[in-house]
């Protein structure tokens, strides 16, 4: 009889830690990121011009999803623009400038701007070189990787007479990961954006 009883308790308590081990474990989901829905790749001619009568000698393909604006207490001078794209609160800021004998200058300075600044923060910077004798399109573009405040810059020049730079930037806290597919997706809109620019001639 006690042989039994004991059996029993034997059984019993094996059953409860079959059936508790069986049962499913809480672990904690992975940190994860909203998803974005990006628009599909479409591009209008900016011919340089704005409703102010603002003339800039160039021309060159932007996304139709972002909208060219001049009027931004941040950009007082002649020939500073931004496309805005506010489906994800990214702007392009670019600046046009003339050269007179300071082409050195206005690479130097644009160097300290858009890469110098951010040096201490990037884990590497990439840069690709632009050249395009036909359109005198020449020029770099900087990729930063890692937890900058901008992840793509670039300035193109046809080394006489025009001077154009452009960097990206996101109303938000810089997170590599959750903006990588972003800055590609801009990237992109850059890349088209130099292929299809044109100076003017003034």
């Amino acid at each position: 009889m006690l042989i039994l009883k004991k059996n029993s308790l034997l059984i019993m308590v094996t059953s409860l830690l079959f059936f508790y081990s069986c049962r499913d474990i809480a672990v904690p989901k992975p940190k994860g990121y909203f998803r974005i829905d990006l628009p599909s790749k479409e591009y209008i001619l900016f011919k340089g011009v704005d409703s102010l009568s603002l003339h800039l000698p160039l021309s060159f393909e932007y996304p139709l999803y972002g909208k060219i604006s001049f009027e931004d207490d941040a950009n007082p001078e002649p020939g500073w623009f931004n496309i805005d794209f506010p489906f994800c609160k990214a702007r392009i800021y670019l600046t046009y400038k003339n050269i007179r004998n300071n082409l050195a200058g206005l690479m130097e300075e644009t160097y300290k701007m858009n890469v110098k600044n951010h040096i201490s923060k990037a884990d590497a910077i990439n840069e690709m070189l632009i050249n395009d004798p036909d359109r005198k399109v020449y020029g770099i573009l900087y990729d930063l990787k890692g937890n900058t405040a901008t992840a793509v810059q670039f300035f193109v020049t046809d080394s006489t007479k025009h001077f154009l730079r452009g960097s990206l930037y996101f109303s938000a806290v810089p997170n590599p990961d959750s903006l990588a597919p972003v800055n590609e997706f801009f990237r992109e809109d850059i890349i088209h954006m130099i292929e299809t620019l044109k100076w003017k001639k003034e």
